[in-house]
């Protein structure tokens, strides 16, 4: 282990961090050993991580210092970033900005980024098709119980389907392209567990919990006002993944992302394993 080559992970206490962290501490044979990084070492999470093996350092995103030294004498970063912790964009590439100005200085040889589409390549800020956000973005972070004892999967993707991943899945598929050396270097790839429709999803989800469940496509417009913050930015972020699909679809691959994690769940083996964390109630 003395030589082996270190991966930091960003966000090592959540679901994606987390997923790369545990399979790497969990493969006898890897190459590899774990840095994770994290806002607070201190944390139940991050003890849990120390106890498994992981080497546990505190981080700040928003501190340059702080990135050069938690990436210092790193083979490989995982980078990710918190837009819902802010909702803001500016200073999520400001924080991309950072890291990857960090892992050039530190000399890492690896850099895999949790990212997604910039949707103004498709929509642009004049479309009136959808709303502009902040005056300059489509989607920021891209770039319920029913009547009568059944139970409504609400989601507003009309009859397209919707490519779809576990968390967790997203750091076990980090961590095949970790290991496929120079293979992915300098590539953009995308991941999904399935490509499934909303009502596909809750007929699923319905034969889980044993009731049923109806599937109801609710319009962008309803999805944008509804009284959470955020809403505005997730409906365009479906609206595009509605209006765009034969795009969206084709840039994410079921076979590729097996191919980089073998245990890689699809939407009825997620349900499977997590059925129990479904509130009924």
């Amino acid at each position: 282990m003395a030589n082996s080559k270190v991966i930091a992970v960003l966000g090592a206490t959540g679901a994606q961090g987390g997923g790369l962290v545990k399979s790497i501490l969990e493969d006898s044979t890897s190459e590899f050993k774990v840095r994770a990084l994290t806002r607070n070492a201190t944390s139940e999470s991050a003890k849990a991580l120390s106890d498994m093996g992981a080497e546990v350092v505190e981080v700040d995103l928003d501190n340059y210092e702080s990135l050069v030294k938690s990436f210092s004498g790193a083979y490989g970063v995982y980078a990710v970033t918190f837009f819902w912790e802010h909702f803001s964009p500016e200073k999520e590439i400001s924080q991309v900005e950072s890291i990857a100005k960090a892992a050039k200085e530190t000399g890492v040889e690896h850099v895999v980024w949790s990212t997604l589409e910039d949707t103004r390549k498709w929509v642009s800020l004049d479309d009136e098709s959808m709303p502009t956000l902040n005056e300059k973005y489509k989607v920021p972070h891209f770039d319920g119980k029913g009547e009568d004892g059944n139970f409504t999967f609400a989601l507003p993707m009309g009859e397209k389907p919707l490519p779809g991943i576990a968390a967790e899945d997203i750091g076990k598929c980090a961590y095949g392209v970790f290991k496929a050396g120079s293979k992915f270097i300098g590539k953009r790839i995308g991941i999904t567990g399935e490509i499934i429709t909303g009502k596909a999803m809750a007929d699923a989800l319905g034969n889980s919990i044993g009731k049923q469940v109806n599937y109801f496509p609710v319009p962008f417009d309803m999805y944008r006002g509804f009284d959470f913050q955020g809403a505005d930015d997730l409906g365009n972020m479906f609206q595009f993944k509605h209006d765009y699909n034969n795009d969206f679809v084709s840039a994410r691959s079921v076979e590729l992302s097996k191919s980089l994690n073998s245990s890689l769940l699809d939407f009825s083996g997620w349900l499977e394993k997590y059925q129990s964390n479904i509130p009924l109630e």
